[in-house]
């Protein structure tokens, strides 16, 4: 039976205590709460709580608010409600706004003990699927990052050394190259994999909302605050907090942000209490930092403590061996997600597209190719289908490759890109197929299967 951590709410103290011990004899940790406001309070501080259990009538607040504010703190948290029998149409509605089940009153311990086990194994199931999700997809590359370039490669390695320890990660890429991709493998690569990965945008956030929204506020800190609300640090506490468009933060933001890497504690705004946070920092931007520091917008200090390592991500136009393993995965993923069955790349459309400058680097190529996928009624893609303006780069932009140059010669067919990248992966890991497989996102049977379909022969004796 899955364990959980869980909220439980009754406002009749004899209910209360008969509850806890049911489910506290089953192994799961029981926080009991008479005072449903009181126990709201305690959930808003507290991190990782599988499922609240709530009654649905209660005099200081009913069920249906108590559904409201966890599931606003939290959306993934279970909620169980136990109702009277005359209440059970209002808690039928109740799981169309959000609850995960309801019991009657007199409650069945048996049942609740199932119940309860279910709901937390789903939960559980849920985020194991999160975490899991990427190496279950077959793609190319490093997980969720796709490029078999050597820059790309020299990052993987980075990523592999820096995600086990605690150091602080600064990221630097232009727009569209996959900083948050970065971000989330080195996370997913550390201990903490199993807490929070939680991104926020600095640029995205108004400035006189920034500091509660990374620390958090109590109940009247200003108009509108209307109730205490933990900030990203408490949020994330545990696990990552990816900081993107770290050099739009104000002086004074940055003031506090280097306290709090220092004292490894935040104050809410409106508190005085110091709340401590284990959290591990990663920051990315697109501008020049070093620059920001000379023109006196940045802290040398903080960009110290931010730059224990860099990671610079290469745009597209300097990587343009990685074009056809990208154009590759785009087009399987828009093949299926449209409908289509585009199996190749015609004459001269490779050519041209190596010859972009992509500003809008790898996410200007996926819509690009999602564009071509679309507008492609064969299973052929032919210049036909590109967009005008890809045809001829406008004055003064830097192509990937070099004017009069030729350009690299990529193979049109899926299946030659395919082949492409196992025979690559075979030579770097020195035909180890496990490794292969792993590198490559897909499971040995997998790579096996593929071996035969392209005809690839491998006398190593590793399986």
């Amino acid at each position: 039976m899955a364990q959980g951590n869980l909220l439980l709410l009754e406002d009749d103290p004899e209910n209360l205590k008969s509850l806890t011990r049911a489910l506290s004899k089953v192994g799961h940790t029981v926080h009991p709460f008479q005072d449903p406001v009181e126990g709201v309070a305690f959930f808003e501080k507290q991190a990782n709580l599988d499922l609240v259990i709530t009654d649905l009538r209660m005099p200081s607040m009913d069920g249906i608010e108590v559904l409201k504010r966890v599931k606003e703190q939290d959306p993934s948290v279970g909620v169980l409600l136990i109702t009277a029998f005359g209440s059970v149409e209002s808690a039928v509605q109740a799981m169309k706004v959000g609850a995960d089940d309801y019991l009657a009153k007199p409650v069945d311990l048996y049942e609740l003990r199932n119940r309860v086990a279910r709901i937390v194994e789903k939960r559980r199931l849920s985020r194991e699927v999160d975490e899991l999700k990427a190496r279950l997809d077959e793609r190319f590359g490093f997980e969720t990052i796709i490029g078999h370039s050597p820059a790309m490669q020299e990052i993987f390695q980075q990523i592999r050394m820096v995600a086990p320890t605690r150091a602080t990660v600064l990221i630097q890429g232009e727009s569209g190259t996959g900083k948050e991709l970065i971000a989330n493998a080195i996370h997913q690569h550390s201990d903490r994999k199993r807490s929070r990965f939680l991104p926020l945008n600095c640029a995205a956030i108004p400035p006189n909302l920034i500091e509660s929204e990374l620390f958090g506020h109590e109940k009247g800190a200003f108009t509108g605050a209307d109730r205490t609300h933990p900030g990203k640090f408490e949020q994330a506490n545990g696990g990552t907090l990816f900081l993107d468009e770290i050099g739009e933060l104000s002086p004074e933001m940055q003031a506090k942000l280097l306290r709090v890497l220092e004292e490894r504690s935040i104050t809410r705004v409106g508190g005085t209490a110091p709340i401590p946070v284990d959290v591990r920092i990663i920051t990315a931007t697109h501008r020049d930092l070093d620059k920001l520091v000379q023109e006196e917008r940045f802290r040398m200090d903080l960009l110290y403590r931010l730059r224990v390592v860099e990671i610079r991500i290469p745009p597209l136009r300097e990587r343009p061996e990685d074009l056809p393993l990208l154009i590759h995965f785009f087009l399987g993923q828009f093949n299926e997600e449209h409908g289509k069955k585009i199996e190749s790349i015609g004459d001269g459309v490779l050519d041209v597209l190596s010859r972009w400058p992509w500003k809008g680097n790898v996410r200007e190529l996926k819509n690009m190719v999602e564009r071509m996928v679309i507008f492609c009624p064969e299973d052929t893609i032919t210049e036909a289908h590109l967009p005008p303006d890809l045809k001829s780069p406008p004055i003064g932009d830097a192509a990937v490759s070099a004017p009069g140059a030729p350009a690299p010669a990529f193979p049109e067919k899926l299946e030659d890109m395919e082949r492409e990248a196992i025979l690559k992966m075979l030579e770097e890991t020195g035909g180890n197929k496990t490794q292969a497989a792993k590198r490559l996102g897909i499971g040995l049977r997998t790579l096996h299967r593929k071996l035969k379909d392209y005809q690839i022969k491998d006398e190593r004796s590793e399986p």
